[in-house]
């Protein structure tokens, strides 16, 4: 049953956990400074006794952590078992008490109380005896039986006053029987640890480390354990918390679920706990939006930004960065609302780039299903309004500063960034109930992007600003420092750099269809033809140098990504008049070969005044001082060339 084998595999290891967190907040200094108070003999008698068991508890927690299973199960069954012998001594001396109370001393069976409680005692004692066999696996019941003495004892007629020594006995006979079982296992984890080490070292010789790590953090489930430990303590902490006082209204009870949460991270394994949480709930949301967009298909399609680890490493960098372990409970209240803040900030963000593709793809596809469009058109304005909304909370309870600026101006960006896709939704719409295209959508749709991108900047470029003369003419500190460095290079310096990337491409592609001579009315009457880019009519289009024609616009978006003819993979460059000429010619040349001139059109080899339109290089590749065409004084008659061979994908790449 492997369900079952991963479900212990949790539950099992979860204890140790918690043990390991209750000894880490243990004061073993304030106890300490208690045993001087009573009695400073007993302070140096017991003072390493205590240091001792203190690092005796972590080590034994931690090897019961990292058992296989088989031996932590084997573990739980013989404590169990030790347990279900304890509560047996335990009834026969609560027996015995209640014998010398009543003072009857005559045969059980003729006294109708003593009778009762006999049986009943009895019951519980075979009951228990039972149990601890089945757990041991053995038929010898009578092994466990120690406790059982007493009853005996009186059963057989026994004195009173002798029912205590045969309590006594019995209990110190189960306690040497568990002594001897625990000498002759005392080497046991020995063995085990030598075996470990042993398989390790032959696992690391063949996947090395790191494969070891992986398979480690695999085989113990090792955020699933951290989460359950972290919910356990949460519930129980929640609990407590409920029964000291409840809170009154809605804001208070916000305020009472926070502190809940800041207690169960005050200790390492408590956050790392915390953040295995967060992480699932960001994975959580980020699944329900795509199920919510795409449906069951959007949610098999992983990314792996889109799995909650950003969210969750976020929260744990932010922790140890602030000192959040060492603060007091109020203080880790509210420095933990901003940390959550900013993770709530960071999975809204994911949100935007599951939602951005899928809302454009609406309407670039021209889809007409309107549950389609309200699923993609509500999470916008989900995403649009909620960190308004929360930007506007956060200014209520904290001073305007340098941090609480970030904290805003993140929230600013996100709904920036949704207001222009639904900007260029709305103009894919506009076209979508248009019977004729916009031309210029492209360019449109462009300085949509640019004025959203340049907002952003602004925004950005004004929080360094901020930073920078708060930190000249108010508080200055490595921390803030080092935000605004890393700010101003991330969100300031690479954003405008890619920015100017951006314009100076499209200035270069639109200096390139300019150069590049149009097509008239005849042309494209006789090329008959659809763009080889976009498969659509026809009515207006440019002609490159390699006799292909195409839609100046789709011919543009297609310049954006490489500066190659889509058909022939010839260079596309910016002319002067001559080559402007010699285009004009190949263009007629073209007209003439889709007029149908020639039986089979096939390219020729131009004159020298004409630039080669094959794939052969120039001769100024070959020569270090590149003659001229003049210079070259090369004689070259019409005649047909040769076919071009086809251009196989790996020759393409």
């Amino acid at each position: 049953m492997p369900r079952l084998d991963e479900l212990a595999n949790v539950a099992l290891r979860v204890p140790s956990i918690l043990v390991l967190d209750l000894l880490y907040k243990c004061d073993i200094d304030g106890v300490t400074e208690h045993v001087r108070a009573k009695n400073e003999d007993m302070l140096f008698k017991y003072k390493y006794v205590i240091w001792n068991m203190y690092y005796l508890g972590h080590v034994m927690n931690v090897v019961v952590l990292v058992l296989p299973l088989r031996h932590i199960v084997t573990l739980y069954l013989h404590v169990l078992a030790a347990l279900l012998l304890y509560m047996g001594h335990q009834v026969s001396k609560d027996y015995v008490r209640e014998e010398l109370h009543y003072g009857y001393e005559g045969a059980v069976y003729l006294d109708y109380l003593a009778f009762n409680r006999f049986v009943s005692a009895m019951t519980s004692q075979i009951i228990l005896s039972t149990l601890c066999a089945f757990l041991m696996r053995t038929r010898k019941v009578w092994l466990f039986s120690a406790h059982v003495l007493p009853l005996l004892a009186r059963l057989c007629t026994a004195p009173l006053t002798a029912l205590l020594t045969v309590n006594t006995f019995s209990m110190g006979l189960t306690g040497s029987a568990i002594a001897v079982f625990l000498l002759s296992n005392i080497f046991v984890p020995y063995r085990l640890a030598k075996a470990a080490y042993s398989e390790l070292l032959q696992v690391i010789e063949l996947y090395r480390l790191l494969a070891v790590g992986i398979s480690l953090w695999n085989q113990f489930a090792v955020p699933v354990l951290f989460s359950v430990f972290w919910f356990v303590l949460f519930v129980v902490q929640l609990f407590s918390d409920t029964m000291a006082g409840s809170a009154t209204s809605a804001s208070h009870q916000g305020i009472f679920l926070l502190t809940s949460v800041s207690e169960c991270c005050a200790t390492p394994y408590s956050l790392l706990g915390l953040t295995f949480v967060v992480s699932y709930l960001a994975l959580g949301l980020l699944n329900l939006c795509k199920f919510y967009l795409g449906g069951h298909a959007a949610v098999q399609n992983e990314n792996v930004m889109h799995r909650g680890v950003t969210e969750g490493v976020t929260l744990l960098l932010l922790a140890l960065q602030t000192g959040l372990l060492d603060m007091q409970v109020l203080q880790r209240t509210f420095l933990l609302s901003i940390i959550l803040f900013i993770v709530v900030t960071s999975t809204l963000q994911s949100m935007i780039e599951i939602t951005d593709p899928v809302i454009l793809a609406l309407g670039a596809s021209r889809n007409r299903s309107l549950w389609k469009h309200f699923r993609g058109l509500s999470m916008c304005l989900l995403l649009l309004v909620f960190p308004v909304f929360m930007a506007y909370k956060i200014s209520l309870f904290f001073h305007m500063d340098f941090w609480l600026l970030i904290l805003v101006s993140s929230c600013m960006l996100t709904s920036l960034q949704v207001t222009g896709t639904m900007l260029i939704y709305s103009l894919f719409m506009v076209e979508l109930f248009r019977s004729d295209p916009i031309e210029s959508l492209d360019e449109v749709i462009y300085w949509v992007n640019a004025v959203s991108r340049v907002l952003e900047f602004v925004v950005a470029l004004c929080v360094v600003a901020y930073g920078t003369w708060e930190s000249l003419f108010g508080e200055w500190s490595w921390m803030g420092a080092s935000v605004i460095i890393i700010h101003s290079y991330f969100n300031v310096w690479l954003r405008g750099q890619s920015g100017w990337r951006s314009f100076l491409l499209r200035q270069e592609a639109a200096k390139k269809i300019n150069s590049l001579p149009r097509a008239t009315a005849q042309q494209l009457q006789q090329h008959n033809d659809v763009c080889s880019i976009c498969f659509q009519e026809m009515s207006s289009g440019v002609i490159t140098y390699c006799r292909h024609f195409f839609h100046g616009n789709c011919l543009r978006k297609w310049l954006y990504v490489q500066e190659t003819c889509p058909m022939c993979h010839q260079t596309v460059r910016p002319t002067g008049p001559v080559q402007g000429e010699a285009a004009g010619e190949a263009a007629g040349e073209a007209a003439g070969d889709a007029a149908g001139d020639r039986p089979n059109p096939v390219p020729r080899i131009p004159s020298p005044n004409k630039q080669l339109p094959g794939p052969w290089p120039p001769a100024s590749v070959f020569l270090q001082t590149p003659p001229s065409l003049a210079q070259a004084q090369v004689t070259v008659t019409d005649c047909p060339a040769p076919v071009p061979w086809r251009v196989s994908k790996s020759e393409n790449r």
